[in-house]
């Protein structure tokens, strides 16, 4: 009886681990061909204040804290969803959530906003110092 919130814990983790080992790493170039395709809708699971600090032109926010798989989509094509964020971590348990809530999302940017600055791909960014916007496509 003392074991089944241990039990629990355990069986989330392992359904986790499932997920994202069913989950498809896109790599920069790829998800920069599908965006100027029409092919994906990239979504930002970062929260509004890295959102607005530098995000990938085309990306839509939608934030990991307030995530609603089922709302997220109601309106969108899970096939088409590409999930992005800092690093990876974060858009995996998105698609963990998604996945959960029974929407075939198995798509994100490998590496996330790291790896598409790291490919030299280009950014939305605010000028800290002047709050100017910098876009360069």
């Amino acid at each position: 009886m003392k074991f089944r919130p241990f039990v629990a814990v355990v069986r989330r983790i392992l359904e986790t681990m499932n997920v994202t080992a069913s989950l498809q790493d896109m790599t920069p170039a790829e998800v920069r061909a599908a965006l100027g395709a029409g092919e994906v809708l990239l979504v930002d699971v970062r929260e509004p204040a890295e959102f607005a600090a530098e995000r990938i032109h085309g990306a839509v926010n939608f934030p990991l804290t307030t995530f609603d798989a089922a709302s997220l989509m109601a309106t969108l094509d899970p096939a088409r969803v590409v999930l992005q964020c800092g690093s990876g971590k974060r858009s995996g348990m998105a698609a963990a959530q998604c996945q959960q809530a029974g929407f075939a999302v198995n798509r994100h940017l490998g590496g996330g906003i790291g790896a598409w600055k790291a490919a030299g791909l280009p950014v939305i960014s605010i000028n800290a110092a002047t709050g100017a916007v910098r876009d360069a496509r």
